[in-house]
């Protein structure tokens, strides 16, 4: 378990930290010591997680669209400036697209979610990691989900977006392994948020009867807690975890029992990660 010592005066910033699943995030973080800063469109939406949240937690705001390199990187410099350091990022910002079968799909539609949901996570990472190299230590989640390891019928803008989302992580984890930066990809399970509404309101023929019934009965049985996802980026960020490149799932992988030692095998094999299983050149998979 972690405790409050572990992110103490800890700076982390958080992409859609007003959200649905952002706002559990944001709390669980607040609540263990940490400084939070948002980036978001919505200044409302902040006022009420601030409100929820209570003066005790140190909270701040920037009015960003992450997909706009110049706003990110301006308000990643102030954060800089006052703060002098980002330990942790949070990449939680993204929409779920057009809904139907991709003909149908308005392609500046399909394009604007690639656009907010990957062009949006690289614009953040790109613009925090000169510090976190040069502070030679830091944490980065990512947010990926459905449609990142199956086909998601009629989804396809969100599933490419969070498809790469998952290559992307694995890219930068190789990448900053050497500057102890750690950077892992989470799928938050089926949280009731705004992207339930949305589908539900695109109908059964845009969203497909099977995911369409799925839809229903996730929003009448609650769906899954917000609070599976923040205790994995809790437990992901913490200082003396070093799990990095992976997609960990919140609700069907078992990290509440990772060990040190569980740690150390993951991060010299190919589990949780994106790969091409053939029986050829994917040499972990033994023949019978």
């Amino acid at each position: 378990m972690e405790s409050p010592k572990d992110f103490k005066n800890k700076v982390v910033v958080i992409t859609g930290g007003a959200g649905g699943i952002g706002q559990a995030v944001s709390a669980g973080f607040g609540f263990l010591g940490a400084r939070i800063i948002i980036l978001g469109k919505s200044r409302g939406n902040f006022k009420i997680l601030q409100k929820n949240l209570g003066k005790k937690i140190k909270l701040e705001f920037y009015a960003v669209e992450v997909s706009k390199e110049r706003q990110v990187w301006e308000a990643v410099k102030k954060i800089i400036a006052k703060h002098h350091k980002i330990d942790v990022l949070i990449n939680a910002a993204g929409i779920l697209g057009p809904v139907g079968q991709f003909h149908t799909n308005p392609l500046k539609d399909w394009s604007r979610v690639i656009s907010v949901n990957l062009i949006g996570t690289a614009n953040v990472c790109h613009a925090v990691l000169p510090y976190m190299v040069k502070q030679k230590q830091g944490k980065i989640i990512n947010f990926s989900g459905g449609g990142s390891v199956n086909p998601f019928p009629n989804f396809s803008g969100y599933a490419v977006s969070k498809a790469a989302i998952v290559r992307f992580t694995e890219n930068l984890a190789a990448e900053y392994r050497a500057s102890n930066i750690q950077v892992n990809a989470v799928a938050p399970g089926a949280v009731n948020t705004k992207f339930l509404k949305n589908t539900l309101a695109a109908g059964k023929k845009q969203a497909g009867e099977s995911y369409y019934t799925k839809a229903l009965a996730q929003k009448q049985n609650g769906g899954d807690s917000p609070l599976l996802a923040a205790g994995l980026i809790d437990f992901l960020c913490r200082p003396d975890n070093l799990l990095t490149g992976k997609l960990i799932s919140a609700k069907w992988d078992d990290w509440k029992k990772f060990t040190a030692k569980d740690i150390e095998l993951l991060n010299n094999n190919s589990e949780y990660t994106l790969r091409r299983i053939d029986n050829q050149f994917f040499k972990e998979i033994k023949k019978s």
